[in-house]
């Protein structure tokens, strides 16, 4: 164990997350958001000329990461499926028995990724996609396919960190920190989007349905909203937002995994809207 993953053990990391949220969303004097958003970017050699305003228009630093990206940038690729975030993608595979790999010799079941016992009975022999975003990255999640959005589950939970240590180490990582799950009705049958929450994500935000935001600290129960009239959601269309870094999962159907055919090169990094390949059309 790490001398930085011992001390995450002990620390108050939902109390702590809810801080830092706060802080780097911090509307001080013009000069300190822009001297602290033009220090950010440095260290972490963002390129500032992707971002949709000019770095003096963004109030905070929370602000300037959840930034939007100039029109046209990331054109959406004209397949069936797209990548929903600019990340690394950090694990794959087929649902096998409920199983999907959180990392090397251990795995996680799906009916408790979204607190669904009926998952297993969905999503047996589907796909899943691990994607993890990371400080440089663009921090707004978009829809992989073309749907309807029929139900969000709000997951109260820990926010362990999602990097590479505690990803091989903690028991259900993914299962056990906080997470909002979107459902999306598509031709294949139901996709879910499931953002993960992590230490210092100051917040989950959804861009569809204000009412959803994570780490609120008073939320102890699960909470779930189905719409009646599907909401339209069109490939590429955006979904939500990270307020810090931290991970995605994707869940596919069998009836899309029986399309999907490769392999997908771990530790990859791609970028939203570029096509979610090998992918044989037409089969």
């Amino acid at each position: 164990m790490s001398p930085m993953s011992a001390i995450t053990k002990f620390l108050p990391r939902n109390h702590l997350s809810y801080i830092v949220g706060q802080l780097v969303h911090w509307r001080g004097p013009r000069w300190w958001a822009e001297g602290t958003i033009r220090l950010f970017a440095k260290i972490f050699k963002i390129n500032v000329d992707e971002a949709e305003k000019p770095l003096n228009q963004y109030p905070s630093l929370g602000e300037f990461f959840v930034r939007r990206l100039k029109p046209g940038l990331r054109p959406v690729a004209p397949a069936v499926a797209v990548h929903p975030a600019d990340s690394h993608i950090s694990q794959y595979g087929r649902i096998e028995n409920g199983q999907m790999i959180q990392a090397k010799g251990k795995n996680y079941r799906v009916q408790d990724l979204l607190a669904d016992p009926q998952a297993l009975k969905t999503y047996e022999n589907g796909l899943f996609i691990t994607y993890y975003l990371c400080p440089t990255d663009y921090h707004r999640v978009h829809s992989p396919i073309t749907g309807g959005i029929t139900k969000v589950t709000h997951v109260p939970g820990e926010l362990w960190p999602v990097n590479k240590w505690s990803v091989e180490n903690i028991h259900d990582l993914f299962s056990v920190n906080e997470r909002i799950i979107v459902e999306i009705a598509t031709e294949y049958g139901p996709v879910a989007v499931v953002f993960v929450g992590a230490t210092n994500v100051g917040q989950i935000e959804l861009s569809f349905d204000s009412s959803f935001r994570g780490n609120q600290l008073t939320l102890s129960k699960v909470r779930t909203v189905e719409y009646p009239t599907p909401i339209p959601i069109t490939k590429g269309g955006e979904l939500g937002m990270f307020r810090m870094g931290s991970t995605v999962v994707m869940v596919y159907p069998e009836a899309f995994a029986a399309k999907f055919s490769g392999v997908l090169r771990l530790d990859r990094f791609v970028k939203y809207g570029q096509a979610l390949t090998p992918w044989e059309p037409n089969l």
